[in-house]
């Protein structure tokens, strides 16, 4: 199994973000959550976890960065674009397991890693995308 370490700032994009998503996966499993799925894909699109809390279905988008940078944090990655992206994205799952009725909500995770002290610090934005 690959070691998931970040060792200085050297980390692909998509490394970078697999890594991320498997923190947010242990993030949201020790807050309570069950995860449904896992970077489902559409042929437009692709969500990076389906998480249920209670009775409702959670579409989690997780940004991430290897380093703070000021004023660049991941979450202001989302932008009204990926936000539509994100509901189409969230309707399209529920019509396809026949969940429409559910109740449901898209958050944000940002995850920043700080490779000197080897963590992550993770922020979680609830109900982060709101215009359905």
């Amino acid at each position: 199994m690959e070691e998931k370490t970040i060792q200085g700032n050297k980390i692909d994009t998509k490394k970078l973000g697999f890594f991320a998503e498997g923190v947010a996966r242990s993030y949201l499993i020790k807050k309570g959550y069950k995860i449904l799925a896992a970077n489902y894909k559409f042929n437009f699109g692709e969500l990076d976890i389906v998480a249920q809390k209670e009775d409702i279905i959670t579409f989690f988008e997780v940004k991430a960065l290897n380093k703070f940078y000021e004023g660049f944090e991941p979450e202001m990655r989302v932008d009204y674009k990926k936000k539509n992206k994100l509901i189409g994205l969230a309707t399209a799952f529920l019509d396809n397991k026949k969940l429409k009725d559910s109740p449901w909500q898209i958050d944000i995770i940002s995850v920043v890693f700080d490779s000197e002290n080897k963590k992550a610090n993770i922020k979680h934005f609830k109900n982060a995308v709101n215009n359905y």
